[in-house]
C-alpha cells in the first residue's frame, strides 16, 4: 500500500467520454487530494462527495486539486457527478489498476470483488503522500478536518 512519504503513482483515468485526466501533470507541482470511493450512487459515498461539495470553498481556499476515484464505468462517475452537483472531477478506475497501485483495492465488500476500499491521500506539491487514511469499514467516512489540515501541511 501506498503511505506516508511514498512518492504518489501518475495515472491516467477518464473523467469523462472523451475527457481524461493524467495526474502526472499535477504530480510535483500541485497538491492533491484522491478519494477512493466504493461505488457511485450508494449511500455513504454519496454522503462523503457531497460533504466535500457542501464545504468546496475550503478545498478552493487552499488551492488544492481533488479528485475522486471508483471502478465504476465513466459513464456511471459522469452521471453521478452531474446529478450532486459535484465540483470537482470523478474518474473512473474501471480496470482498477490504480486502486490495485495504491494497495486499496477491496477483496469482498458486500459480496463483491474489486471495489476501492474508502481512503483519501493528500499528495504534496512534491509529489510525495504525506496524509493517508485506508478504512477497513466502507460505512466510515473520513474525517474531513483532517484531510483539511493534511492539505493546508503539505508543501
Amino acid at each position: 500500500m501506498i503511505g506516508v512519504g511514498d512518492a504518489a503513482p501518475g495515472f491516467v483515468l477518464a473523467a469523462a467520454p472523451g475527457e481524461m485526466v493524467d495526474l502526472s501533470d499535477h504530480l510535483g507541482t500541485d497538491r492533491i487530494v484522491l478519494l477512493f470511493y466504493p461505488l457511485a450512487f450508494s449511500g455513504v459515498c454519496t454522503s462523503e462527495l457531497c460533504s466535500i461539495r457542501d464545504a468546496w470553498h475550503r478545498y478552493e481556499e487552499l488551492d488544492v486539486r481533488l479528485f475522486g476515484v471508483s471502478v465504476d464505468s465513466l459513464f456511471a462517475t459522469s452521471r453521478f457527478r452531474e446529478s450532486e452537483g459535484l465540483p470537482f472531477p470523478l474518474l473512473s478506475d474501471f480496470n482498477r489498476d490504480v486502486a490495485e497501485s495504491y494497495g486499496v483495492l477491496e477483496t469482498n465488500a458486500f459480496g463483491m470483488i474489486g471495489i476501492a476500499k474508502r481512503s483519501v491521500f493528500v499528495i504534496g506539491s512534491d509529489g510525495v503522500v504525506h496524509y493517508a487514511w485506508v478504512s477497513d469499514d466502507d460505512g466510515v467516512e473520513p474525517d474531513y478536518d483532517e484531510i483539511l489540515e493534511a492539505v493546508a501541511s503539505a508543501p
